[in-house]
């Protein structure tokens, strides 16, 4: 008979089919209770699984049946736990991980790429919230279609707003829309970090965070503040955008802050009438960044009108049509970003460990 240690090889040498490594990798493969000619296994790969359970049940299955198993039961589990993040800072408590959403430059789609990020993770399971970071730019309420201020219970704490399946909060909530931001750097800063350590987040696996655009001392100073688990950097083929980029993702490298990847957006226009397709910023700018990075791309998005006008009414790609092309690049891309997280080390920064006093 078959051990569970001889099963675990087999399962974790089955290919996980988000980024096409083995799920053991992941640690993926729980639970092994052998019968004979009869196996149940939990697979759980760390990351929201809605769209890949049943490739992942099949996978699995078909790897222990060629083994010689007639009956398997493979159950799959999208449980997520926290990840390790910066040294010397402790992940929130009521937030698992927290993703920072980048660029080197404003104009890119940042913002665009954040809200589907967040919608996409959450229509693959997880609960999540956003922070609007981009103090001087706050578009986050808009884009989700989010409204009204935030209330506080006990008088020091916010309650985030909620929308479309989100929890949210942002400057944008607190200030008239029609005023200019003029706080100087050590406001901003200050300002975030309250959002961000005095909002009432409920139960977060994923925080995805609007970072302000470029790499100044605001963005610096929140690499270095804000327990982030994983960078995910939006560009466009532009060489002066992926210029930009470059620097953004250094920066991240230099607060020791793990890349999860690259979004190349308005990669590809392609003509409504005719159906030409022109690479109106340029072509392989992302990739060329990702050989020199070692950083992999998580995904390329067209430049379409439909994406800035869902966002700007409120109910951005993924949620208003969840079944086009544009929503699928959108799900591959957050699936491929929890999956780079669900790889990094478990966190540890709030395990207190034990102490003993022992006599002489």
């Amino acid at each position: 008979m078959m051990t569970p240690e001889q099963v675990s090889q087999i399962a974790g040498a089955v290919l996980d089919p988000v980024c096409n490594k083995p799920l053991a990798d992941f640690k993926a493969i729980k639970n092994v209770a052998v019968d004979g000619d009869t196996v149940a296994v939990t697979v759980a790969p760390g990351y929201p699984v809605k769209s890949v359970e049943e490739e992942i049940k099949l996978r699995v299955r078909e790897a222990l049946q060629t083994a010689g198993f007639k009956s398997v039961l493979v159950t799959v589990s999208g449980e997520i736990i926290s990840h390790r993040v910066q040294r010397g800072l402790k992940t929130l408590a009521n937030v698992k991980n927290i993703i920072a959403v980048s660029s080197g430059k404003g104009g890119v789609g940042k913002s665009t790429v954040t809200a589907n990020l967040a919608l996409a993770l959450a229509a693959e399971g997880a609960r999540v919230g956003v922070l609007d970071a981009d103090i001087y730019g706050p578009s986050q309420p808009m884009m989700l279609g989010a409204k009204g201020q935030p209330m506080s219970v006990d008088g020091v704490n916010m309650e985030p707003i909620e929308s479309l399946g989100l929890q949210i909060n942002s400057v944008g909530f607190m200030i008239d829309p029609d005023e200019p931001m003029i706080w100087r750097g050590p406001l901003v800063v200050q300002a975030l970090t309250q959002l961000l350590t005095q909002t009432n987040w409920n139960d977060l696996d994923y925080l995805v965070i609007d970072m302000p655009p470029g790499t100044g001392d605001i963005q610096l100073t929140l690499s270095q503040s804000v327990p982030v688990t994983g960078a995910v950097v939006v560009t466009t083929p532009q060489d002066i955008a992926l210029l930009d980029a470059k620097k953004g993702l250094r920066m991240f490298e230099k607060v020791n802050v793990p890349v999860l990847g690259i979004v190349e957006n308005m990669a590809l226009f392609v003509c409504p009438k005719c159906g030409h397709m022109e690479h109106i910023f340029g072509e392989g700018g992302a990739r060329r960044m990702s050989e020199q990075y070692k950083v992999p791309v998580l995904g390329q998005l067209p430049l379409e009108t439909s994406i800035r006008e869902q966002a700007d009414s409120g109910r951005p790609t993924v949620v208003s049509h969840p079944d086009s092309e544009v929503a699928a690049i959108y799900r591959k891309i957050a699936l491929q970003a929890a999956a780079a997280i669900a790889q990094r080390s478990k966190d540890m920064s709030r395990i207190m460990p034990s102490v003993k006093v022992m006599n002489d």
